[in-house]
């Protein structure tokens, strides 16, 4: 116990051992004892000296630390003292004590060394992994700490390992869930490590929900109102969403970006923000450009901008962009984040120009906007981010180009009213460089790849002073660019120039046009100038390119071989091919064309758009070859364009005439359409008063004959005679028909009759058999119910007989009242038409009569044929039933005789028994008869009874 006083700091007699002694000692206390109690001790020792020896733990007792972690595994107190120990020979976060002590610089090279000791045996990597599960607090938070220790050294080395590791991920995953905020904290800490720049883990961390649990805790935190937790869940966001498609794709099909709403939920009172708040909205902000970022495949960007917009996050961000009293990094970013949002999205570029400012009388966002991008008190880096929005407010939108340049022209302006081709006009001439190149910049997007926008800005024209006439846009640039301005505003003015004059033939004309153009381009790309001038002859290059390439040798003194030879004279082709290339060399030109934002250090490097880089790409090797064209080469193309032009011309109209044509196949389809259905209706109608007319005739030839029987009366009558002497041959048949019924009805009867007969013969037979043994009366039986069945089928053949005979008495009544009415007819012939009226009716009712007696007849046929089949069932048996009862009876005779037999055979026995009992009395053996031994027996079974009735 003295070694161990001295080791924690107690008194001691005689001289001190040194550090690395009495590590050594600890070492060996721990490989080399059997107590527990001691080992947990000598461990407790070691974490007091990790820190302050951290060379000489790390070397003699990692070893020893490492195995005490996969034997001791039981003791959560040593466990936790061996993680603690691990945790300070590994990490490199210095305790401000220590900082201040002057330590050597190779102390970050120590933790990724031991780092790299202890990841050299993958095995204990997953042994750290199985602690970190453990529930106790004691060895599951030091875990987590020395995990993300060996990550922050060693990142990609432990990665693999837990990546391959069974579980590994989905483990870490349940730190989250802890309800201890510290483990849970540290834990997002720890993932934090995990997922940088690895995006297979990333996947796996966001299909294990991580995007639920890290968005409840912000929300359980205060959103933007949280402390440090919520900055850490916002980073392990950004690095699980940040150039991983497949994570922000899963993000926006959860509905995850709704719930980002409530962050950006800012009030009216914005003073006093916190610094802590301040950090958690920016990177809130990060988040929502890290989903809509210009990097991203199109079609994910778009569908998280449409999520974005119906969600009301836009709106939100509008919102926070028209408030105020928000701080100004926070409305820098906010802004550079709508922009992105409305990005190529026609909906959200839409919505974001319907936005005003809560001013009097309102303005538009846009308009507010770009009065700070022209003023130069604002700060640069807002001013930069509000030309960033301008510019994705025109990414790929006509409509807001066109309604920028309608702001600039005559017909349109508002003079009460400040507009934003105001702003951009004012900031183009103000004596601020900054303000000259954004508004120049700014301008050139409006008219980026849009031809007509182009040709309606060469209208605009700008009244310079009080007393000169008015100056054409495109004059007062060339007039400012020839005044030997800064350098920035001379790039500024000569990039819209460039945008503006490219793919537009007219706008070089009008350039062109003005003889001093020419002369000062030339001028300026001849001259040998210094460094910061080389730009400045690029831009002149590219544009005198610009009006040689799409010159259409409309102005006979600059026409495309005379502009070559000038550059030919004056500044030589190679000299031109060289002072051109000075733009895609310089550095600030591949530093814009990396990203669309402008991300400038400084004022004075605002040189490039990157949209324009873009252009000059497009433009360098197609002007280097027009320049070394010859005339001839030229005047072959100029022919091959007009060949072109005029083949253009003749598919045009062609394609003009075609759509004419098709037109009026479409019309005339319809035309034959509608008159193929009047045709139809038309036939309808016809046949319809066809047969109207045949209807007509029918109804007037009917008229005849009334007429002509009126006129004719005995006529008429002997018609009616014959026409009731049809009726009386049709009720003789009936008639006929009716005896025939009655004949087969009375042979069926016969016939029932007689099997009646059959039957009750049967019955009779069956029971004088009465008398026979059990086997003959259960066949009877079942003769009998057998018997009874047919007797039910003769019944039900009865009552439908007795039908049939009720139907046919029905139809003698019927016949006769027939007859009657016959008659009656024949009584009733006296007037004419009366009496055609009455053999009307009565024909009528005749043809009813018998089509009801035809639908009987075949109704009695149908009776008829179904009791034949009755009587051949019947009669079927009939027959079995003969041929059971002669078995039944041949039966009976068997037994009969065996019965006999029996007798005989008693009766012989009985002779032979008193025979011998009459010998056996006669030797005077006693014999008991067979009546007293019955009684005795009963005798004996009573005695029986009553002992057990005892019992």
């Amino acid at each position: 116990m003295n070694f161990l006083r001295g080791v924690m700091g107690g008194p001691s007699a005689g001289p001190q051992p040194s550090g690395a002694e009495t590590i050594q000692k600890l070492c060996d206390r721990v490989a080399s004892s059997t107590l527990l109690d001691d080992r947990r001790d000598a461990v407790r020792a070691l974490k007091s000296l990790s820190k302050k020896y951290r060379l000489e733990v790390g070397i003699q007792a990692m070893e020893h630390l490492i195995h005490v972690l996969q034997t001791d595994r039981s003791d959560s107190e040593i466990i936790g003292y061996a993680l603690d120990t691990l945790y300070n020979v590994i990490s490199n976060d210095l305790e401000e004590e220590e900082q201040e002590e002057n330590l050597p610089k190779q102390v970050d090279d120590l933790g990724s060394q031991f780092t790299e000791i202890f990841i050299k045996q993958q095995e204990n990597v997953t042994l750290l992994l199985t602690l970190v599960e453990e529930f106790d607090f004691h060895v599951r938070w030091p875990g987590v700490k020395l995990l993300t220790s060996l990550l922050k050294q060693q990142g990609p080395q432990v990665q693999q390992i837990i990546l391959v590791s069974p579980m590994g991920v989905s483990r870490l995953m349940d730190l989250l869930a802890d309800s201890r905020e510290v483990i849970r904290n540290d834990g997002v800490l720890l993932l934090q490590q995990l997922t940088k720049s690895n995006a297979a883990i990333q996947k796996i961390v966001a299909f294990e929900n991580a995007f639920e649990r890290l968005l409840d805790i912000i929300t359980e935190e205060g959103n933007s109102d949280g402390g440090i937790v919520v900055e850490d869940c916002l980073l392990l966001l950004q690095n699980l969403l940040k150039n991983n498609n497949s994570n922000q794709n899963f993000f926006k099909e959860g509905s995850y970006i709704q719930r980002m709403k409530p962050w950006f939920e800012v009030g009216d009172d914005n003073c006093g923000w916190s610094a802590q708040k301040v950090t958690n909205l920016h990177l809130m902000l990060q988040l929502v450009r890290v989903l809509v970022s210009p990097t991203n495949p199109p079609g994910a960007t778009s569908s998280c901008q449409k999520a974005m917009f119906h969600c009301g996050l836009l709106q939100q961000l509008c919102m926070i962009l028209m408030a105020t009293g928000v701080p100004a990094d926070i409305l820098t970013e906010t802004i550079n984040t709508v922009s992105e949002v409305i990005r190529g999205c026609q909906m959200n570029q839409d919505y974001f120009a319907s936005v005003n400012a809560p001013s009097n009388p309102p303005r538009p966002a846009i308009v507010v906007l770009l009065m700070s991008m022209v003023n130069e008190r604002q700060p640069f880096v807002l001013r930069c981010a509000v030309l960033y929005c301008f510019q994705c407010f025109l990414y790929k939108n006509q409509k807001g180009q066109g309604e920028i340049v309608s702001t600039l022209l005559p017909s349109t302006i508002d003079g009460n009213s400040v507009s934003a081709g105001q702003l951009l006009c004012g900031g183009l001439f103000s004596t601020d460089s900054l303000s000259n190149w954004c508004a120049a910049v700014a301008l050139a997007h409006a008219l980026q790849e849009n031809a007509t926008l182009k040709e309606q800005l060469l209208r605009v024209q700008l009244a310079t002073s009080i007393g000169n006439p008015p100056v054409s846009l495109l004059q007062q640039c060339t007039n400012i660019l020839s005044q030997g301005s800064k350098v920035q505003t001379r790039v500024g003015l000569l990039m819209l120039l460039c945008t503006w004059l490219s793919n537009c033939s007219i706008a070089v004309t009008h350039f062109l046009h003005n003889p001093a153009n020419v002369p000062f381009l030339t001028g300026q790309i001849a001259e040998n100038l210094g460094e910061e001038e080389q730009l400045v002859q690029g831009l002149c290059a590219l544009l005198l390119g610009i009006s040689i390439y799409y010159n259409d040798n409309s102005l006979e003194n600059y026409r495309k071989e005379k502009l070559k030879q000038l550059i030919e004279k004056r500044i030589g082709r190679e000299n031109f091919i060289e002072k051109l290339g000075f733009i895609s060399k310089h550095e600030l030109y591949s530093r814009a064309a990396q990203k669309p934002q402008p991300s400038f250090s400084s004022p004075d490097h605002m040189m490039f758009d990157h949209e324009f880089t873009k252009l000059v790409k497009e433009l360098e090797g197609v002007i280097s070859k027009a320049i070394y064209k010859s005339s001839e080469e030229d005047k072959k193309e100029e022919e091959v364009k007009k060949t072109l032009e005029q083949h253009d011309n003749i598919v045009t109209h062609y394609k003009k005439v075609i759509r004419e044509q098709d037109q009026e196949l479409e019309e005339l389809k319809q035309r034959i359409n509608t008159l193929t259905s009047q045709n139809e209706q038309l036939q309808a109608t016809v046949t319809q008063q066809v047969s109207q007319i045949q209807q007509h005739k029918d109804q007037y030839n009917l008229l005849k004959v009334q007429l002509g029987k009126d006129t004719q009366h005995h006529n008429s009558h002997s018609d009616t005679f014959q026409m009731n002497g049809i009726q009386t041959e049709e009720v003789s048949k009936l008639k006929e028909e009716l005896e025939e019924w009655k004949n087969k009805h009375e042979l069926l009867q016969g016939q029932l009759w007689e099997k009646d007969s059959v039957i009750e013969k049967l019955k009779s037979s069956q029971l004088e058999m009465g008398t026979t043994e059990q086997s003959s009366q259960t066949s009877r039986s079942g003769g009998l119910e057998h018997n009874n069945e047919l007797q039910k089928e003769l019944e039900m053949l009865r009552s439908q007989i007795q039908l049939q005979s009720a139907e046919i008495s029905k139809l003698q009544i019927e016949n006769q009242k027939l007859q009657v009415m016959s008659t009656t007819a024949d009584h009733v012939l006296g007037d004419s038409s009366a009496r055609a009226a009455n053999n009307s009716e009565l024909e009528g009712q005749l043809e009813q009569e018998i089509k009801e007696l035809k639908s009987e007849v075949k109704v009695l046929s149908e009776e008829k044929e179904s009791l034949k089949q009755h009587l051949d069932s019947s009669s079927s048996t009939v027959a079995i039933l003969q041929d059971e009862k002669s078995k039944l009876q041949q039966e009976v005779a068997e037994s009969k005789k065996e019965q006999d037999d029996l007798l005989v055979l008693l009766a012989d026995q009985d002779q032979k028994l008193s025979a011998l009992k009459m010998k056996l009395k006669d030797l005077g053996v006693p014999v008991e008869d067979e009546d007293d031994i019955e009684s005795g027996d009963q005798g004996d079974e009573d005695e029986d009874g009553d002992e057990e009735e005892q019992d």
